[in-house]
């Protein structure tokens, strides 16, 4: 009987009511106000400076939360569960008419983002396969094909609710299309395993 295989599948873990609803609300509250560097990407979009857990009560409980989705994820990405750490975090305000460039993030090997506000449709995060890959070279790209998970170039992430989390490996470019709705505020994060060892050859990393 024929088969058809998924050959190395990329892992994105969502994890729906990651925050409860009085952490999101806190988050939201202290760190709104905050969010005030500009973005290149649109003058519509700002964000907090690079926050590390440690700088409120706030980001201690939210990386508590989050480190252990962090460590089942990386079980997928490296076989074996082992220990992590939030590297960075900052919370991220889309007004509308805001948007996101196309990007991924250096220097981390999980990602996330947690939902604190309600997102309009228009506004769900995209993520893209990588410009300059392996594709073919010429295209079948027309009105009448049928797009599946091998031949898209792009999936848009499910509707998320405010507490919402997704994680995915860094490297994973991704993007906001223009926000047609309100206010689409995010905390987005970056996180880092505690050791990684190949064959004796051990990388120690520190946050």
């Amino acid at each position: 009987m024929d088969e058809v295989i998924s050959l190395f599948p990329t892992p994105f873990l969502r994890v729906p009511g990651a925050l409860p609803p009085p952490l999101v609300k806190g988050l939201l509250q202290h760190f709104s106000g905050l969010a005030v560097q500009d973005n290149n990407s649109s003058s519509q979009l700002s964000h907090t400076q690079m926050l590390r857990p440690s700088d409120s009560a706030l980001l201690v409980e939210a990386a508590t939360r989050i480190t252990p989705k962090l460590s089942e994820l990386g079980a997928l990405l490296f076989g074996e569960r082992m220990g992590w750490s939030v590297k960075e975090m900052w919370v991220n305000l889309l007004d509308t008419g805001g948007r996101q460039a196309m990007h991924n993030h250096a220097n981390s090997f999980i990602s996330g983002v947690v939902y604190l506000t309600p997102t309009h449709d228009s506004a769900r995060t995209i993520f893209m396969k990588s410009p300059g890959g392996s594709d073919y070279s010429f295209k079948n790209d027309h009105a009448g094909i049928a797009t599946g998970p091998f031949n898209a170039e792009k999936w848009i992430s499910p509707m998320p609710q405010p507490g919402d989390m997704v994680l995915f490996p860094s490297y994973l470019m991704h993007a906001v299309p223009p926000n047609e709705g309100e206010r689409r505020v995010t905390m987005a994060f970056n996180a880092i395993p505690v050791r990684l060892d190949s064959w004796g050859y051990g990388i120690q990393f520190s946050d």
